[in-house]
């Protein structure tokens, strides 16, 4: 058909129309998405010896962004999650932290280490429009002048210590104390300053036991812990491994003490593996477990509806950071601000007696880098669970 006949300006004519009201169709939902999604980028390792945390990480953010989504999003915005695995390696993060914001207009971000934290924090105060938080306790984190994009979700591994030091002074004041760590940053970071804390508190450290990290034979270390003959020996540095060895071989010596670990060791199906040994072992958490029925936890209840099985202390540290980074967000546009760090940060920071849903058990206040919150959990072998041991307990 040639393009100046009649029949093809009869097929223009009629085509004008059509294209007229496609484009009108279109109109009012191209108007509908004049806002921009917020997005959250994401390190996560999903494979590699961290990908049991990281798939429930992973799974926490989405969840929490599914949720938020259905009612509403933020202030009319869509949030959208946007990962990439990093198999747990800092130069594999750094890269998918570049391609994540060259291809998205990001604001919050959630990290996979320590070892990622410190070496993108001069990038994320050279951007200043990014707020992160991550799957790091470590205490150098929990400083705002050096670190003001970051923030933890939840207590540093020296204050998860000063939880736990504080439950054995008002336990057993005077008690004799054991600290087991691995020969890592992670291992040895909260020792030297909880060393004094403990003192602080009355307690005597009768043993500071390193150990490789992954380390199989432990006999050489477990007489040290037997000749020190501690109330309480706290691990760190760990997730399992060489934990159970411990436990097995002072039971075997007559050791009493009682066995305590930090955040990474503390999942329900982790203390589990250790079988019988894994009785009575204890250890802080900042977040209440999966299956904790409270009644003031109705988050809780949305997590079990959503997912029937189990999900992980992994899971709950995902979901809240997820939780925390939007409610900066939400704040942020609410006083009709850009959402730079600097907002972004001073959102997060005007977040007093907030009601996370019960996964954290009192409302929370945000102070420094940190949440310095948590409650002792008990291993019940008999239920397969770990129970309350404590109130929750707050530092100062």
């Amino acid at each position: 058909m040639k393009h100046g006949s009649p029949l093809a300006r009869l097929a223009r004519t009629l085509a004008l129309p059509i294209s007229l009201a496609a484009g009108l169709a279109l109109g009012p939902a191209a108007h509908a998405q004049d806002k921009p999604d917020i997005v959250i980028g994401g390190s996560i390792p999903m494979s590699g010896v961290f990908a049991f945390a990281g798939v429930g990480i992973h799974a926490g953010i989405g969840d929490y962004v599914k949720m938020l989504n259905e009612a509403g999003g933020i202030e009319g915005h869509k949030v959208r999650y946007v990962p990439e695995d990093t198999a747990y390696k800092v130069d594999v993060s750094v890269a998918a932290f570049k391609k994540i914001t060259s291809q998205n207009e990001v604001h919050l971000y959630y990290g996979d280490s320590t070892g990622f934290s410190k070496t993108i924090n001069p990038e994320l105060n050279r951007l200043g429009n990014i707020l992160m938080t991550g799957a790091s306790f470590a205490s150098e984190i929990n400083d705002p002048e050096a670190f003001p994009a970051q923030f933890l979700v939840g207590p540093d591994y020296t204050e998860m210590f000063g939880i736990l030091l504080r439950y054995i002074a008002q336990e057993k004041p005077g008690a004799k104390v054991a600290f087991v760590y691995s020969d890592t940053e992670f291992g040895r970071d909260p020792i030297e300053k909880s060393s004094a804390a403990a003192q602080a508190l009355g307690l005597t450290v009768a043993a500071t036991i390193m150990t490789p990290p992954g380390s199989v034979d432990v006999s050489t270390e477990v007489l040290k812990l037997r000749r020190a003959n501690p109330d309480y020996t706290i691990f760190h540095g760990y997730v399992l491994a060489p934990i159970p060895e411990f436990v097995s071989q002072g039971r075997q010596m007559g050791l009493k003490t009682k066995y305590m670990g930090t955040f990474w060791t503390m999942d329900n199906s982790t203390v589990m593996k250790m079988g019988e040994n894994a009785d009575g072992f204890m250890g802080v958490m900042p977040f209440r477990y999966y299956y904790d029925d409270a009644p003031d936890a109705p988050m809780l209840q949305k997590i079990r509806a959503l997912r029937p099985e189990y999900q992980s202390t992994a899971y709950m540290q995902g979901f809240l950071s997820a939780m925390l980074l939007t409610e900066a967000a939400k704040r942020t546009l609410a006083d009709g601000k850009p959402l730079t760090t600097a907002n972004l940060k001073a959102g997060l920071e005007s977040i007093q007696n907030f009601d996370t849903g019960g996964i954290i058990g009192v409302p929370i206040s945000v102070k420094g880098n940190s949440l310095p919150y948590g409650r002792i959990y008990r291993a019940d072998v008999s239920q397969q669970k770990m129970v309350p041991a404590s109130d929750w307990i707050v530092l100062d």
